[in-house]
This record gives structure tokens, sequence and C-alpha cells, in this order.
């Protein structure tokens, strides 16, 4: 795999980076580099353009940080849905997912307008959603992810947009549904924090796959140990707050 390259956008990351989104990133590249996969990593801040990457990678923040960051995430919107349609891999978590969607409702204020990668809207909920999950998905093996939501904002997906999977503990997108998250071609969002993927790194393997898939078609990634974050991910399986 020397020859591999992957590159990441890191959108925004000094606006949203709750709850250790940045471990996302990390787990990435040092999953990656164990396989001897060259990372390049671009931080996208407001005002810069956003160039060609495989992975597109948004965090959480709080309301203020996501209407400081919305405008200008729309500015690229069109840019964007090119590269969804051209097979570059984007993961949403907390408030970047919502803007993943349509829109976001706050409470108090404008409606955050996103930028429809996913067919899903958010309204603000009365009611703050905090605590482990778990959830069971149908693409995954094994089929499980595990991560902490805190969230108030109430996200409906439509259409072709699927969830990401279905709670077994915890609320996820809106507490009614018991869908949490959402997936439509390789563009994934969720409440995960924790932060998510170094305690699913099957999760975190097959979001790399795609990603090197966008540039090099069909790859293989060489197996690693990882029984130690496996070991860390079936000790939160079922685990309540």
């Amino acid at each position: 795999m020397e020859d591999r390259v992957l590159k990441i956008a890191h959108l925004y990351p000094k606006l949203l980076n709750l709850y250790g989104d940045m471990g996302n990133i990390i787990t990435l590249t040092k999953r990656c580099e164990w396989r001897g996969i060259k990372v390049e990593i671009d931080n996208i801040g407001i005002g810069d353009e956003i160039g060609e990457h495989d992975f597109y990678f948004i965090g959480g923040g709080q309301d203020k940080q996501q209407q400081d960051v919305a405008q200008e995430l729309y500015r690229h919107k069109e840019f964007l849905t090119t590269e969804r349609d051209n097979g570059a891999v984007f993961l949403g978590i907390c408030g970047g997912y919502q803007l993943f969607g349509h829109y976001y409702q706050p409470f108090e204020g404008d409606k955050l307008f996103g930028i429809s990668l996913l067919d899903a809207y958010t309204v603000a909920g009365k009611k703050r959603f905090i605590g482990n999950v778990t959830i069971k998905t149908d693409f995954l093996t094994p089929q499980t992810l595990v991560g902490f939501e805190n969230h108030s904002g109430l996200t409906y997906l439509q259409g072709d947009t699927k969830p990401l999977g279905t709670s077994i503990v915890g609320n996820g997108n809106n507490g009614e549904d018991k869908f949490e998250g959402a997936r439509y071609k390789c563009v994934f969002g969720t409440y995960l924090h924790g932060s998510l993927l170094p305690k699913n790194p099957h999760f975190a393997d097959y979001l790399i796959k795609l990603a090197l898939q966008k540039r090099y078609g069909d790859v293989d990634l060489p197996e690693l140990n990882s029984e130690i974050e496996l070991n860390t991910h079936n000790s939160l399986i079922g685990k309540a707050y």
C-alpha cells in the first residue's frame, strides 16, 4: 500500500470539534499509516477554498458555531455535491451531520440551510438526549457501532437516505423512530461522539476503503491487529448511561 495516498479535508476544525471529534481524524491517519498509506490532511477554515479530496470530515459544535459555519459551508454546496456524486466519502458528526441535511431550525433565530448531501432535516427539540448509544447496522462486520450522544436536535430522514443503524441503546436521531444517523452513497452522518472511530475500528476501515476506491478503484486493505480497539468496542455494547 506504500504507493497509496489518502487526501482528507477536515472542515472547520477550530469551530466544530466537540467531545473528542478530532480523534476521528487521528484514527483514520494511524490506521492508514500502519498500512503504509500516506495521509494528507487539509484543515479548511472560514474563507478557504476546498480542493478535491477523497474524504471530507466535519465535527460537532453548538448552535453559535453552526451559525458561523452554515453560510460558509453553503458556499461550497455545488462543489461538495459533485464530490459526493463522484464517490468521495463524507463523515459528519452531530452539528456537522445536521448541516449535511437540508436545514436545521433552531428554537430561536433563522433556519440554518445545509448542503443537502443527505435527504434529511433537523428541528430543535425540547429534550436533550445524553448518554451512551449502541446501534445495529446492516452493512458492517461486526454489526454494532458504539458512541455517546449529546444533542437536542431532532433529525428526520427522507427519500433514499437510510439510517446508519437502529438504536439498541440510546435515543438516536429523534427518540421516536429508533433510527440513528444516516447514509446515502458514501455520505455518513451520526450523533455519535466520544469519539466515534477509535471505538469502532471496523467502521474506520470501511470508510478508508471507500475513500481509497475513489482514487484507485477496488482496494483490499491489509488486516491490522485491532484486539485492543475491539475489546473497547465490545465492552461498550449495550451499556446504558
